[in-house]
């Protein structure tokens, strides 16, 4: 297979992500890079060769010199994806876009008619599009193995920790600087829910608020630093419980402690918690989103699906009960246990789990799948290798914004 060429714009965790597995199998080579911190800019080309001339601050030096790769993974804070992911479309690159497309529906919509004006691939960041267990389940509704599908119970397990990492302490935490939690973290479950279920929904609800993580529900002895608190030893948002926790486990030490401090010792750890976001209070924090959220769906043939966000639960595979007029799928991320009405059968299948839930693992696998199918679909010119494309993208980022919509009006929202 052809070698594709890579230009990254924003070179943290995730784009070290996408083109580490690039590197890795042999199909992608990163060639240039934009990214405005110097440390992680000068890390990024030294562990990729990238040659000094390529190797960018600001995007938009990276695309006045032209057309340098076959494709683009932009990889920037969600705010910034619009100009860089237009502009490299007008110079035909091919593009790997990290979600959400966008934070605002028109300027989705922009990006989205970038790629089909110069016809060239976009493939958002849906990974669970491409985890191996999605594969299996998806498979099994085309058989019709259930028969037409009915309703669905969706739970995505934020985690108490990863709540209080990214949605409280962290570049998530505020609707002005990054998105409505719904958007940032969940967009992968109503883009892989309307995967299931083959189209959009018709009409849209939702309900949910930001109860916890807020200045009331502090207690009077807490201290607006975990390590100067008293509290801290019994509290389940320890930071330094966390990311000390940390140290030790290459993994964890990419992420999350790799958003906190490059350092990896106890006194780099504790330096940063003393001076930095991370080490804040959870409820001295300056966060908006949400840390619940319901979102109800209902579709042209009288379908529904009820799908739950919550930090309020260990981290772990999202858990899925689908209810056909002929079966019944009940999944947890590796297994999935199948009855069907008609013979009384039931069977329990285990798909091979590529990793955990989190960006740590891989995304069970997704992040591996999403990135081997770019780079053979750029490699072959077939987009039909990747599971979404960048108009059915922006359909399922619109059923996002409706349902948040939805949300702070307390109405039901016709697609």
């Amino acid at each position: 297979m052809t070698e594709v060429t890579l230009a990254v714009v924003g070179g943290g965790l995730r784009g070290l992500t996408y083109a580490r597995r690039a590197h890795a199998t042999g199909a992608g080579r990163v060639v240039a890079v934009a990214e405005p911190d110097p440390g992680r800019r000068a890390a990024f080309a030294a562990e990729f060769g990238i040659a000094p001339e390529r190797v960018h601050e600001d995007w938009k030096d990276l695309a006045a010199a032209g057309r340098l790769a076959d494709a683009a993974v932009i990889a920037t804070q969600d705010r910034l994806h619009t100009d860089p992911a237009v502009t490299l479309a007008d110079l035909g690159y091919h593009i790997l876009l990290e979600k959400p497309m966008a934070t605002e529906e028109h300027e989705a919509a922009a990006i989205a008619a970038a790629a089909v004006r110069n016809g060239i691939m976009l493939a958002v960041c849906h990974v669970l599009r491409y985890t191996p267990y999605t594969r299996v389940m998806k498979e099994l509704l085309d058989e019709g193995r259930i028969g037409r599908l009915v309703s669905v119970q969706h739970l995505e397990p934020v985690g108490w920790w990863h709540q209080a990492h990214s949605f409280v302490r962290g570049h998530w935490r505020r609707e002005d600087t990054s998105a409505p939690m719904l958007l940032a973290k969940a967009c992968h479950d109503v883009d892989w829910l309307v995967h299931l279920f083959g189209r959009p929904p018709a009409r849209v609800s939702s309900f949910g608020s930001l109860s916890h993580f807020r200045a009331e529900e502090r207690p009077a002895a807490a201290a607006d630093r975990c390590l100067d608190c008293p509290l801290e030893p019994s509290c389940p948002y320890s930071a330094p419980r966390l990311y000390l926790g940390c140290l030790g486990d290459p993994e964890s030490e990419f992420w999350p402690l790799g958003a906190v401090t490059p350092g990896r010792t106890e006194a780099d750890v504790l330096e940063a918690l003393r001076t930095g976001p991370y080490g804040r209070c959870v409820y001295a924090c300056d966060n908006d989103v949400v840390d619940h959220q319901e979102v109800v769906m209902e579709f042209d043939d009288g379908g529904t699906c009820s799908f739950t966000m919550s930090a309020f639960t260990p981290m772990e595979h999202r858990r899925t009960r689908l209810f056909g007029t002929h079966g019944y799928i009940e999944g947890d991320g590796g297994t999935l246990r199948v009855m069907d009405f008609r013979t009384g059968a039931e069977e329990v299948m285990t798909v091979d789990e590529a990793g955990g839930p989190s960006a740590a693992d891989g995304h069970g696998g997704g992040d591996e799948g999403l990135t081997d199918a770019f780079l053979a679909a750029v490699a072959s010119g077939d987009a039909t290798l990747l599971r979404s494309d960048a108009e059915q993208s922006l359909m399922t980022h619109r059923v996002v914004w409706a349902a948040e919509r939805a949300r702070l009006s307390g109405t039901v929202v016709t697609l």
